[in-house]
């Protein structure tokens, strides 16, 4: 922290600067009053930067996309940008400077806090360690990488890990803006891939990631060169003994053999880096000098003046970080600058990125493709023992000698905040922008990275009775504790336009998979097809009917297929199943038990329409009864939802599109079910839920009772009198947090009840009296998503999914066992697929997610 300078801008935006806060390659940071009046960081690009075109397109995406990111250790941001979308130039018009903002929080940078306090505890290293991976996780999930991994970009806060620059750009060792309009960038680390000039994926964020964890665990890094890195092994002695396996596994040459960021948050900390947190997890050297930073803040907030205080910046002043003998900056810089020059890992003009400032520069979104590879080292320090006190820390060089760095290491400057200028990382949910516009060879994505070193499979379109030559699936690693489960094997069913995919598991041995061009088979041992069909080709999910066959309802008849080589074994046109004089037009699945199909459909006799609910028996192939419904206006037809099946009768719910005015008028917003005998299908009763919404998810069981969220609550109602029977208390939050934490659909599991909540917690509720048993978080940051519930075949493993992760708890304690997501997948569109446990498979978990799916073995 240091005073303002001379040119330092007083105002920016709609904030107060009041002193220096740092400073990087492509940004200066400020402290700084807020419109609210609360201290933010405020991070300004410096202008020979911003006035690149390709800087400015870069800015105002990325910022953009981190403001989707926000949450969790990733703090909220605003931008000088922010509703600029479209108006490409509008910052240099208006003359403005590129900023970014977003609240103050005390923290040090890992570099400084090995600095100060040398090698952190183990704890704090997983603590470290699994919340950079969470963030990982959510990056790569994408599609994307990361790149923004470095000691000056972690920050140690006393609640928790945060991580400053979301891309290459903002944890760049060097950005320079070029005469030619172009800018050159270079990265402060290596990877083994990138040695040897190939495309770095997500697993190269993984190798930094243990380059970082073994940094922080002994605070020197254990490849001090980039030939080191390239083909020596590392030197990782120092770290704990219990570390030490998943480090060498993250250090691994070989990207595939690397885990994925998921596997290293779940070996670090299965219970949650913020749960490790909460407790406290930094040393108190380490706390007493955030202490000290944030008194200096509040002192510079109530009008103090520069000089002797409780410490800047760190807690210290720049010149109390320094060694005694050390050298100014700017010279330290240039020793460096000659030393790597001649020697393996040094920055060469090769190895540089060349971003163009025009459309019609190399890559045609202003960012060019003229990477020869990245050949600097990760910028860490060489190897120090822990001091005994903090003073000794001090006195020890914050910076190495220049023939121990591969890289210069600029006086250490005051911690920041979680913000930086150019994040490369999109959120869940957001398209991947053109590979090329992701600075070619620094930030390059992965796209469609196997997990588990599993084989992508792919369908040519058509019939074939022939099994598709495939290669057999990749052994699994020796799985570690705490881990998610390596797939057994990974399909990816082909893209065919935007057809909608159904899924369903037939005697946990084939995947039948139905869409409006072809049905597929898929061997659920290997992952290979079987079998592809089009004369089978379904909008409707295939209902599996015996030891043999599967039902398929297709636009023209009702066919039965041999679920293992795809065979038509019987087939009744449609126009057959209507009586004399009818056409009969099927407008909905209602739901299935054992052999009996509910559906809802329309007879058109002469000039009569009538709306009917109709049962029919797979097995013996014919209707058993139909009845009268009222009809939906147009164009709806009427649809209803299973909702609940007993001996005698099954519940059904209509879906609030299809109700007529009438029956919305009466429903006055409350959900209406109705009961109808399973043997003559005769309606037995309507009963109105007051409270529960008509789009609520909905639950029954055998006993004769329903499970409904109802605002913050889960409600248990008898089906009988719709009387309330027991209320589940709503969501446990965290200081600060308001809203409405609603639950979403339940899985029934007698006497069991499995639910999430949108706060991310999963509750095991007793069915009979509303107990909760224990409740559990899926650790995953709130969003817009509420988590699914699903168990495992054998009834031990709990499953919350959404659109970032799968996690499983144990159903008998709910001890959180392990979180998957997938790595380097494409998501297919704005709205990011939700991973899905799909029912059966046996001892392995069938998952899916958009057109991917994967065999978990779980059981």
């Amino acid at each position: 922290m240091e005073p303002l300078q001379q040119d330092d801008p007083r105002q920016i935006g709609p904030f107060t600067t009041l002193a220096r806060h740092g400073d990087s390659a492509v940004c200066v940071r400020y402290l700084a009053h807020g419109p609210n009046g609360a201290i933010a960081v405020v991070s300004v690009a410096r202008p020979e930067l911003a006035a690149l075109t390709a800087f400015r397109r870069r800015f105002r995406s990325e910022t953009r996309r981190t403001q989707r990111l926000a949450g969790g250790w990733v703090a909220p941001i605003e931008s000088s940008t922010d509703g600029t979308e479209g108006t490409e130039g509008a910052e240099a018009r208006d003359g403005e400077p590129l900023w970014t903002a977003s609240p103050y929080v005390p923290a040090l940078t890992l570099r400084e806090a090995i600095a100060l306090a040398g090698p952190l505890p183990e704890r704090a290293v997983r603590i470290l360690g699994a919340a950079l991976a969470e963030i990982l996780s959510r990056v790569h999930a994408t599609g994307t990488v990361l790149h923004g991994l470095a000691p000056d970009t972690v920050l140690l806060a006393a609640d928790g890990p945060r991580l400053t620059a979301f891309g290459a750009l903002g944890a760049a060792a060097v950005a320079e803006a070029r005469p030619d309009g172009q800018l050159t960038v270079k990265l402060g680390y290596l990877t083994p891939e990138q040695s040897t000039g190939a495309k770095p994926g997500p697993a190269s964020d993984i190798f930094v990631l243990g380059l970082l964890l073994a940094y922080a665990s002994t605070g020197t890094t254990p490849l001090a060169d980039a030939d080191r890195i390239a083909h020596g092994e590392p030197q990782l002695g120092g770290v704990p003994g219990e570390l030490r396996p998943l480090v060498a596994h993250c250090l691994s040459k070989s990207p595939e053999e690397r885990p994925s960021a998921s596997t290293v948050a779940a070996d670090l900390a299965p219970e949650g880096a913020a749960a490790l947190a909460r407790e406290g997890w930094l040393p108190p050297s380490l706390v007493a000098a955030v202490e000290a930073q944030a008194a200096r803040v509040r002192s510079l907030e109530q009008g103090d003046t520069w000089g002797a205080g409780p410490g800047s910046g760190s807690g210290q002043s720049k010149a109390d970080l320094q060694p005694a003998d050390a050298k100014p900056a700017d010279a330290v810089a240039a020793q460096h600058a000659v030393a790597v020059g001649a020697g393996p890992g040094s920055l060469r003009d090769t190895d540089t990125l060349l971003v163009g400032g025009g459309r019609n520069a190399p890559g045609a979104d202003g960012l060019g493709a003229g990477v020869d590879r990245v050949t600097a080292a990760l910028a860490v320090p060489a190897a120090r023992s822990a001091p005994t006190s903090t003073a000794a820390a001090v006195a020890r060089p914050a910076v190495a000698p220049a023939t121990a760095a591969p890289l210069p290491t600029p006086a250490l400057p005051a911690a920041p905040v979680p913000t930086a200028p150019l994040p490369a990382a999109l959120p869940p949910g957001v398209p991947a922008p053109d590979r090329r516009a992701l600075l070619t060879g620094i930030v390059g994505a992965a796209a469609g990275l196997v997990v588990g070193g599993a084989a992508v499979y792919a369908v040519a379109a058509g019939d074939s009775d022939k099994k598709p030559a495939q290669a057999a699936p990749a052994p699994r690693r020796t799985p570690m504790a705490g881990l998610p489960p390596e797939p057994v094997w990974r399909y990816e069913h082909p893209a065919t336009a935007a057809e909608p995919l159904s899924a369903t598991v037939w005697q946990d041995r084939v995947l039948v998979l139905t869409g409006k061009e072809q049905s597929t088979g898929v061997d659920l041992r290997t992952g290979r097809p079987l079998w592809q069909r089009k004369e089978a080709a379904s909008a409707s999910r295939a209902v599996p009917v015996d030891d043999v066959l599967c039902f398929v309802d297709t636009p023209d008849a009702f066919l039965w297929i041999a679920a293992q080589d795809g065979q038509v074994k019987h087939r009744i046109a449609k126009a057959a199943l209507a009586g004399p004089g009818e056409v009969l037009t099927l407008t909905g699945r209602t739901g299935l038990d054992g052999t009996t199909l509910w559906m809802t459909g329309q007879v058109k006799k002469g000039a009569a329409l009538e709306s009917y609910l109709l049962a029919y028996d797979l097995v013996a192939r014919k209707w058993l009864w139909r009845t009268r419904i009222p009809g939906a206006p147009a164009p709806h037809a009427p649809q209803y939802q299973l909702i609940g099946v007993r001996p005698a009768e099954i519940v059904v719910r209509q879906y609030a599109s299809t109700l007529t005015p009438a029956q919305q008028k009466a429903a006055k917003g409350a959900s209406v079910l109705l009961a109808f005998d399973r043997k003559t299908g005769k309606q037995l009763k309507s009963l109105l839920l007051a409270g529960v919404h008509p789009a609520a998810a909905l639950v029954g069981d055998a006993p004769g009772r329903l499970f409904a969220p109802v605002a913050d609550r889960l409600n248990a109602y008898t089906i009988s009198t719709g009387a309330l029977l027991w209320r589940l208390a709503p969501a446990d939050t965290a200081p600060g947090e308001s809203g409405v934490f609603g639950f979403g659909g339940a899985i029934l599991r007698s006497p069991m009840l499995y639910v999430a909540n949108h706060h991310q917690q999963v509750s095991a509720v007793d069915t009979a009296n509303g107990r909760r048993l224990w409740q559990r978080s899926t650790d995953a940051p709130v969003s817009n998503e509420t988590p699914g519930t699903g168990v495992s075949t054998s009834g031990r493993t709990v499953l919350a999914y959404d659109s970032g992760q799968l996690t499983a708890f144990a159903a008998r304690d709910g001890k959180r066992l392990w979180k998957f997501q997938e790595t380097g997948a494409q998501d297919s569109g704005t709205d990011t697929p939700r991973y899905e446990p799909l029912a059966g498979g046996g001892r392995n978990l069938v998952v899916r997610r958009d057109r991917t799916f994967y065999a978990l073995p779980v059981d």
